[in-house]
């Protein structure tokens, strides 16, 4: 069999087999099929699995260092590179268990990423942003209850997007979503998010699934799956852009900054990392401690007491 293949193959066992998201599959794809391309550049035929060989990696690995995104020159960074490295080992062990020679998955090593630095707001500046919203509108309550539940759920924003209106329960205050790796997790928010998304469902008159909906997308539309109006991550993205600047807040906020925000609160106030691990959904514990440095109170009564202070 040939590689453009196989990586078709691959591809339904990540979906079949493994279990994997539509997303994953999507970047899978995305991924293998730029490998194919750099790789068979000057191949007169089909590509071979037994071609994939350690000059081919290192080439394409120059490759990707190399590769421009836009006009300006921007290059794809360490992570991103190894995403597209993770995503060939995992192609790669998948020809080595069906016994099909190519290269060795254990040859590809990640490029050393650097841990970006953790950008969080403090209540004080979410209540900011959440004093610029009007509430005399249905588009000012869908927002407050977005911000509101991002921030007292830890959510992330393709979790949040995908809710239905049966998803949540409002009386305990509690649901499940399903996050990265198909795993599901248990989300609990407060009495304040709770009655701010209540108060944004009773203003709406129509039936449609989805918990957030688009309010500037054609009505007329039709769409069996009742989701032609949800709102999409880009569309809540902008969402928290307009608040945050309207609130004169000068840092870096996405939907995710209310995640990292929800994460430090809970350890500000002294929650366990452990206990903080599960609500996130992380499978690693070392994903969570990120957050620990910004979040040691160890570490200010340190400072305090052995610092010595200018007159």
């Amino acid at each position: 069999m040939y590689v453009i293949d196989l990586i078709q193959d691959f591809l339904q066992h990540l979906e079949i087999e493994m279990g994997r998201s539509v997303e994953t599959v999507r970047n899978y794809d995305l991924y293998l099929n730029r490998f194919y391309e750099i790789s068979s550049e000057g191949l007169d035929h089909e590509m071979k699995p037994s071609e994939i060989n350690e000059e081919m990696l290192r080439k394409y690995r120059l490759r990707l260092n190399r590769y421009e995104t836009d006009e300006r020159g921007s290059r794809l960074t360490a992570t991103t590179q190894s995403y597209y490295l993770i995503a060939l080992r995992g192609f790669l062990k998948y020809l080595a268990k069906r016994g099909i020679n190519s290269l060795d998955p254990s040859l590809i090593d990640l490029p050393k990423t650097h841990r970006p630095q953790v950008t969080f707001l403090h209540f004080d500046e979410i209540q900011s942003m959440l004093d610029q919203i009007d509430l005399d509108t249905e588009t000012g309550l869908r927002d407050r209850a977005i911000i509101e539940l991002l921030f007292s759920g830890g959510l992330r924003v393709s979790e949040l997007c995908k809710l239905n209106r049966s998803d949540i329960n409002l009386a305990k205050k509690e649901f499940v979503v399903r996050g990265k790796g198909s795993k599901d997790r248990p989300i609990f928010i407060d009495e304040s998010a709770a009655m701010r998304v209540c108060d944004y469902l009773a203003a709406r008159h129509d039936s449609l699934p989805a918990l957030f909906l688009n309010n500037s997308r054609n009505t007329g539309e039709t769409d069996t799956s009742g989701d032609y109006r949800r709102l999409t991550p880009r569309s809540i993205e902008r969402i928290i852009n307009k608040y945050t600047r309207a609130a004169g807040i000068t840092k870096h906020v996405t939907p995710h900054t209310l995640r990292h925000s929800f994460a430090t609160d809970l350890l500000m106030n002294g929650a366990d990392i452990r206990s903080v691990q599960a609500m996130l959904g992380h499978s690693n514990i070392s994903t969570t401690q990120i957050y620990t440095h910004v979040t040691d109170p160890h570490l200010r009564d340190i400072h305090e007491k052995f610092h010595t202070e200018t007159n």
